[in-house]
């Protein structure tokens, strides 16, 4: 009996998925993730993109695989840890809540948590950790290894960071899905060059274009696509929504049950489903209906900033005082990435090392890498949104207080 499905992919046209994979695959718990777009509000923008955190979680499994194998063919990994990596990177976003990274705004301020830290209990807590002992597999180790732990470095590194299988499927698959020609990268030669020095992931010297092209894709698709104002604006309705309905609903629930039941429409369904008693239930129906009918906020100021302004609060009431709407109908968005990935021990990345087979590895500060220098450190945007017909009167006050 064949041990192996192949699955077509637009991205990577063949992923083979092994017999312990499968039955993960196959679970309640995974197939959930086909409910919960990669890009939360990004379709409203740009109207493919409905591609899910499902295919894309295949697509870094696919992709780990190749990378663990070409390391394993340098010495620096043995056959069965191979199988070990692809279920961690299959695995790598199992945690993730409704609307992707929008809920995980919600995480952090409600909660202090994130979809990573939900991730661990998945493995551990529902039926894919019996899969996984079942199957022979530790599913603390698988744990330790999707969602990174010092000891494993350079394995937590194939999955998540500068030279990850998770961005090398995300900017391909997101490009494809959204039509931005932003994302276009030469994952097989990056793949191909990887190499570890001192516990680190390192880079042929060789394949410096490929990887300075790919951190220049991530940049160019962060202002294209993930904070896109428009993109940005159904998120901020949809995040607004969310919390207003959160004390009815209960979204924030860790109970593993309960959050595994929550996908996209079923949170959109929850909030449309709430009676009309109290001003946060009509404004949350409000808000997921518009976003539902693609009713958004506008955009009435923005500003590129070298640095995340944690002053949101105190510039809405502002804001509101100076033109004399009410602050709820404004909204102050603050969307902030750093230019490289961080670690999957969520620091800076600060460098990369190079290797050169005729001489000894060096480690190259990104500030010596023309195409990333060029770069700011983090990318940082400020907006102003309000309703539509409040624009006018928002936007001068917004001015005239910001610049």
């Amino acid at each position: 009996m064949k041990q192996f499905l192949d699955i077509v992919d637009p991205i990577h046209d063949f992923i083979r998925v092994h017999d312990t994979e499968l039955k993960i695959i196959d679970s309640p718990v995974f197939q959930r993730l086909r409910r919960i777009r990669q890009l939360s509000g990004a379709h409203l923008t740009y109207p493919s993109a409905q591609h899910s955190r499902f295919e894309h979680s295949l697509g870094v499994m696919h992709i780990a695989g190749q990378a663990a194998v070409s390391l394993k063919e340098k010495g620096f990994l043995k056959t069965d840890q191979i199988q070990e990596i692809r279920l961690a990177a299959l695995l790598h976003d199992v945690g993730h809540g409704p609307f992707s990274h929008l809920f995980e705004e919600v995480l952090q301020i409600k909660k202090k948590t994130s979809h990573e830290e939900i991730g661990k209990k998945i493995i551990q807590e529902s039926e894919i950790g019996d899969i996984l002992s079942k199957s022979g597999f530790d599913k603390k180790h698988i744990t330790k290894l999707a969602f990174g732990y010092p000891k494993y470095r350079f394995v937590n590194e194939i999955i998540s960071g500068s030279l990850s299988a998770d961005m090398m499927d995300y900017l391909q698959r997101d490009g494809y899905f959204t039509g931005a020609e932003h994302a276009k990268i030469d994952h097989k030669r990056i793949i191909q060059s990887l190499d570890v020095y001192r516990t680190k992931l390192a880079l042929e010297k060789s394949a410096l274009y490929s990887f300075e092209s790919m951190i220049l894709s991530r940049y160019q698709m962060f202002k294209a696509v993930y904070f896109h104002k428009t993109v940005r604006s159904a998120e901020v309705m949809m995040l607004e929504s969310i919390r207003l309905a959160d004390d009815d609903c209960g979204f924030i629930d860790l109970n593993l049950d309960h959050y595994t039941k929550l996908t996209d429409e079923f949170v959109i369904a929850q909030i449309l489903a709430l009676p009309n008693h109290t001003s946060e239930q009509r404004r949350a129906k409000r808000f997921a209906t518009d976003y539902q009918n693609r009713r958004l906020l506008k955009c009435v100021y923005e500003k590129i900033m070298t640095q995340k302004s944690g002053q949101s609060e105190q510039i809405r009431d502002k804001i509101a005082k100076k033109s004399k709407i009410n602050k709820d109908d404004i909204f102050v968005d603050t969307s902030g990435t750093f230019s490289v990935p961080l670690t999957p021990a969520k620091e800076k990345t600060k460098s990369i090392t190079l290797i050169t087979h005729s001489k000894k590895p060096t480690e190259i500060p990104f500030s010596k890498i023309p195409v990333v220098s060029s770069m700011a450190e983090s990318m940082n945007i400020l907006r102003v949104y309000t309703l539509d017909n409040n624009r006018k009167k928002v936007e001068m006050a917004a001015k005239s207080i910001l610049g």
